[in-house]
């Protein structure tokens, strides 16, 4: 299973997430971005119902706080905290992965779950421009969904022959911005059946704000789509 990248919207995958899971068990699991901390939970056993409320605490709304520093207008502290609260609290049962980009090469780099830390957690979530670069081994490292907001190539690197995805940046301009940064794609041989909201989720702004009703009206939609995509999902 794959995730995207998607900031608040990504509440969206734990609606979907609750449904599918009723269908199939994925062998591993990829995300990037918010995409890549709903599937850290998800490959750990976090039950749906527990990452809801994880969702709807306020204190997730508090990781996009405004602070202007050196690197961006976002404080850090907050980003930190929860990835450490994210590692303490939940190991994967099985395969999982994360994207990061290197910068300033733009280089794209899957890190597997038996390599992590909590700064791989922090870094696949740091939005350039707002939150600062997280270091990992002298480099730096901000979100992978900028060079790739659903990391379907690296479910193939990791062994994957089909997948199931849950993009939620599913929007003209999403499309045209991972074809202007170069985003990795699989080869022709993955099988995928991707699962994309049915209604526009809301603005930019609703994507880096918490509202505790724009959450819980995602993950509804969510699982309605995941309830529609139901018929045509075989794995």
């Amino acid at each position: 299973m794959v995730l995207s990248a998607g900031g608040m919207w990504a509440a969206w995958e734990v609606g979907a997430w609750k449904v599918l899971r009723e269908r199939f068990q994925p062998d591993l699991v990829v995300g990037a971005s918010a995409g890549a901390w709903n599937g850290w939970a998800i490959a750990g056993g976090v039950t749906p119902e527990e990452l809801a409320r994880d969702w709807l605490d306020p204190l997730t709304g508090g990781i996009m706080r405004f602070g202007i520093h050196s690197r961006g207008v976002l404080r850090p502290d907050a980003l930190f905290a929860k990835s450490r609260d994210l590692f303490a609290r939940t190991r994967p049962k099985i395969p999982f992965g994360l994207t990061m980009v290197e910068v300033p090469s733009l280089r794209v780099r899957l890190v597997r779950e038996s390599e992590m830390a909590w700064e791989h957690l922090a870094a696949s979530c740091a939005i350039p421009f707002g939150f600062p670069p997280v270091r990992i081994g002298g480099k730096r490292y901000v979100d992978g969904g900028l060079r790739g907001g659903l990391p379907l190539w690296a479910a193939e690197k990791m062994g994957a022959t089909r997948a199931i995805a849950l993009n939620v940046l599913n929007t003209p301009g999403f499309r045209l911005l991972h074809k202007t940064m170069w985003g990795l794609r699989p080869s022709a041989a993955l099988q995928v059946r991707t699962l994309e909201p049915s209604e526009r989720l809301g603005s930019l702004r609703d994507a880096v704000v918490w509202r505790a009703e724009n959450i819980a009206r995602w993950m509804a939609l969510g699982e309605r789509d995941a309830m529609r995509a139901l018929t045509s999902i075989t794995m």
